[in-house]
Order: structure tokens, then C-alpha cells, then sequence
């Protein structure tokens, strides 16, 4: 439901934030139907762009009417894997994250007297949020912001998954497994690395259409009977990288089946914590195969952001094709209808 709420100010490192628009994801229904357990009453949201509309105290790095984008995970700086390069993993991010505060292990919403969590410290389905700026990266102001709200999720998982995290190279083959909008911009990033061959494997065949627009060269229903073997006669003996983005591990299964002997299978989906995926463990071994997770594309956001900010304004990532519906806030819940169903690709609230 749609309420009003009272947000307290900004605290040391924080910023205040007027929404400009928040994608809908997967993630945010996973929230909604138990698959990712959350503690309520919470805030949804966490793919969104927004303009600075004040700093707390100690801020440096931004300062008010700059255009940021928000990342679901914030990144400390200072743990071990801040420190290696791997802002996803941060700890004291992830820690809060899972407990619905801020960074700094507050809450900075009420409704009525009883504080609301935040959804990953960013609680973008909001006129105005509070968050850490950790949890943001700023961007140049002639990015139109509605596109950019799809940086913050869709674009570093997708996009991330193919370059960071399957070292996709070109001329190499490549599958993406799953086709919302996670998986259609994984599917992009692979056309912008210059993969020879790209198989665009999902249930509905609206979808598996559209990747051919995009640039797919393959594409293939899984329950095709033959489905495996097909994959395998177009790419010579299986792709180098398959790139599970479904969230479900029969998919995952699919996405290991169809990698070559040496391949690399990727998955940066998320299903339900109580499935499982069982393979031959011989195969690790005596195919060499390496199976491996990517949690926001391996990115480092402060970098990848930007990065993927120049290739969209080149035209090398058209992301703007992936937005299949505009809405108002008061349109969220039938726009959760559609994306439970399977009728949209990324629908984003517009705020401004």
C-alpha cells in the first residue's frame, strides 16, 4: 500500500534523495512472495536514479542536484572484501542489508510511530529516500534518468555477469538462460563483447523473439526435447559461457548442461534459498569446468557505473529497448502483476 510516511533527516554520510524513477525487479517480488524473506513492514525498491536533494554531515563527495544512481548493496571501503576489490561482498553491507537499516544500522522511516525497514538500504519505491552514499554513484546530468534507473540492478547483474564475472571474450559463444530484464541485458553485454555466437534459451517465446532483435544469434525453448543437443550442434560442443539469470535452479541445471568442456557456467540468479542443484561432481574435474556465482555482475560500481553510462550513450547498450512499460507509484501493484506473470521485460515508476 501506498502511505505516507515521516523521513528523518540525513545522518553523518548520508544523503537525501528525490527519486526520479525505480525499476521493477525480480528481487523486489521475491520480497513479496516469501522467496526472499524480508522483515516487515518494509520499503520496497532498490533500482533507481535520483537527484541529491541534501547531504549529513562529513558528505564530500556529493553535493546537492547531483544525479546518482543507487546500488543494493553498500560498500564500507574498509572490510577484507572492500579491500580486495569486491565491493558486492562487502560484510557490514551485506549485514545490513539482510537487517533493514542503513549502513550505519539505522532506520530513517516511520509510518504512524513504528520504524520501517529499508529494502537494502535504498527504499526507492519513495518520493524522497534517505540512504548512505555508499549506496550511490554519481553519473553525468545528460544520462536520462529514467534509463539510468536500470544501471543500478539490471544492467551491473546482467552486463556484469557476462564481463566481470565470465570474462566473456570475443568471438567466443555464449548463453543467456532467463530472458526478463536481468537476462536480456546480460544478453547485450555479450553483443557488446563481440561473442560470435549468442543462444537466447527462456519459456516464452515472445521473449526469445525479442533477443533475436537484440542480437541473439540462437534461440531455444528448454523443454524442447532436444534442446541440449541443439545447443551443443550450434556451438560446436557447448558455449564457452552460460549465464543463468532465471533464478531457479532447474535453469541452472540447463545453463551447466549446454556449457562446453572447459566452458564456464555463471549463475547470478536468485531462487528460493530451499533449492538445490545436483550435478556430476566428476565433471568439475575431469571436464574442467568451473560453475560460479556473480553477485551484482562482480562489479565495482564506482567504475562499472560510469563505464556502462558511456557504452549506453555510445549505443553499444541500448537499455532503453528493455523498458516496457512507464508507471505511476500508483500503478506498482499491477505492475507486479504483470512481472509475476511474465508480461513485461522492466517497468520502471516514474517520478518526475
Amino acid at each position: 500500500e501506498i502511505v505516507e510516511a515521516t523521513l528523518q533527516d540525513p545522518g553523518p554520510g548520508e544523503l537525501l534523495i528525490k527519486m526520479a524513477a525505480a525499476g521493477l525487479c525480480h528481487s523486489d517480488l521475491s520480497v513479496i512472495n516469501g522467496d526472499r524473506p524480508r522483515d516487515l513492514p518494509i520499503a520496497l525498491g532498490h533500482e533507481a536514479s535520483g537527484v541529491v536533494e541534501a547531504v549529513g554531515p562529513g558528505v564530500n563527495r556529493f553535493a546537492p542536484g547531483d544525479h546518482v544512481v543507487m546500488v543494493f548493496i553498500a560498500s564500507c571501503g574498509h572490510c577484507v572484501p572492500c579491500a580486495e576489490g569486491r565491493p558486492a561482498l562487502c560484510e557490514p553491507g551485506a549485514k545490513a542489508g539482510a537487517a533493514g537499516t542503513l549502513l550505519s544500522g539505522d532506520r530513517r522511516i516511520e509510518v504512524g510511530g513504528t520504524k520501517v525497514h529499508h529494502h537494502v538500504g535504498v527504499s526507492a519505491f519513495s518520493t524522497y529516500a534517505v540512504m548512505s552514499e555508499h549506496s550511490c554513484v554519481k553519473i553525468d546530468k545528460d544520462i536520462p534518468l529514467d534509463q539510468a534507473a536500470l544501471l543500478g540492478c539490471a544492467v551491473l547483474t546482467g552486463v556484469g555477469a557476462v564481463l566481470n564475472s565470465g570474462h566473456l571474450k570475443m568471438g567466443e559463444s555464449c548463453a543467456i538462460v532467463g530472458l526478463g530484464g536481468v537476462g536480456l541485458a546480460a544478453l547485450l553485454g555479450a553483443v557488446a563483447a563481440g561473442a560470435e555466437t549468442i543462444v537466447a534459451v527462456d519459456l516464452a517465446e515472445d521473449k526469445r523473439a525479442f533477443a533475436m532483435e537484440l542480437g541473439a544469434t540462437h534461440a531455444i525453448d528448454p523443454r524442447d526435447e532436444d534442446a541440449i543437443v541443439k545447443v551443443k550442434e550450434w556451438t560446436g560442443g557447448g558455449v564457452n559461457l552460460a549465464v543463468e539469470l532465471a533464478g531457479a535452479a532447474l535453469a541452472l541445471k540447463f545453463a551447466y548442461d549446454i556449457t562446453r568442456r572447459g566452458g564456464t557456467t555463471v549463475t547470478a540468479g536468485l531462487p528460493n534459498p530451499a533449492a538445490t542443484l545436483e550435478l556430476p561432481a566428476v565433471s568439475l574435474t575431469a571436464e574442467e569446468r568451473t560453475l560460479k556465482g556473480s553477485y551484482v555482475g562482480s562489479c565495482v560500481p564506482v567504475r562499472d557505473i560510469p563505464r556502462f553510462a558511456r557504452m549506453m550513450k555510445q549505443g553499444k547498450l541500448p537499455i532503453e529497448r528493455l523498458m516496457t512499460h512507464r508507471i505511476r507509484l500508483d500503478e506498482i501493484n499491477e505492475g507486479f502483476e504483470r512481472l509475476a506473470a511474465g508480461n513485461a521485460i522492466r517497468q520502471v515508476v516514474v517520478f518526475r
